[in-house]
């Protein structure tokens, strides 16, 4: 049953703009509904975001596909995760063949997603700790996303990306974000653009039980 969901999910996708089958694929592969509240599992194969625990939520599927496709990952880049959340976008991002260490602030979603992954064959790094910040001791990083709303481009995500390297981050107030695509592309020198108008949980600083 599930698999005939994600199937009609990866068509709507596909029908809203996302090309790169690789990203079709791994949407197509993993199952959302195990990182969904069993309230909502019904609806995991539906084109919406849902909440979860620690008052967040699991992403549209499509906005999903279009940070992961944004970032134009290839087999064993270094890729850090700024908020794990449930651990779907961690476990997309496994599925495209990157290196992936992703930092969680929420302590039961960050347990939850460390203990979750694994069953289901993904192992990336995970960390508890604030995202603002990254993780400076295990960069750079060929590609940075960040799955929350930012106000600002936090400076010590720009300063961990490697020269050539992508950061996707949405940025805005609490009712709206625009999809930044950050390249970087000397020591000292970045591009910026605007990819639209997507809404995200607020991206909060410091450590939460």
């Amino acid at each position: 049953m599930h698999q005939g969901m994600r199937r009609k999910l990866v068509e709507e996708i596909r029908n809203k703009g996302i090309t790169d089958e690789r990203v079709l694929e791994a949407i197509g592969s993993i199952p959302r509904h195990l990182f969904m509240d069993s309230t909502f599992v019904q609806f995991a194969y539906i084109d919406k975001a849902f909440p979860i625990a620690a008052g967040q939520t699991i992403s549209q599927p499509y906005t999903v596909a279009f940070q992961t496709e944004s970032l134009q990952i290839k087999k064993f880049e270094r890729v850090l995760e700024v908020g794990t959340g449930s651990g779907y976008q961690a476990a997309i991002l496994c599925r495209m063949g990157g290196s992936v260490y992703t930092i969680e602030r929420q302590k039961s979603l960050y347990e939850f997603a460390s203990n979750l992954l694994p069953t289901l064959g993904y192992r990336p790094h995970f960390f508890y700790g604030d995202g603002y910040l990254g993780l400076p001791t295990y960069g750079p990083f060929d590609k940075i996303i960040v799955t929350a709303g930012a106000t600002f481009v936090p400076e010590p995500l720009k300063q961990q990306l490697k020269i050539g390297g992508i950061l996707v981050i949405p940025v805005g107030n609490n009712q709206l974000q625009i999809m930044k695509i950050i390249k970087r592309i000397s020591e000292k020198e970045y591009t910026e653009e605007d990819k639209g108008g997507f809404v995200f949980v607020p991206l909060l600083t410091g450590l939460s039980d």
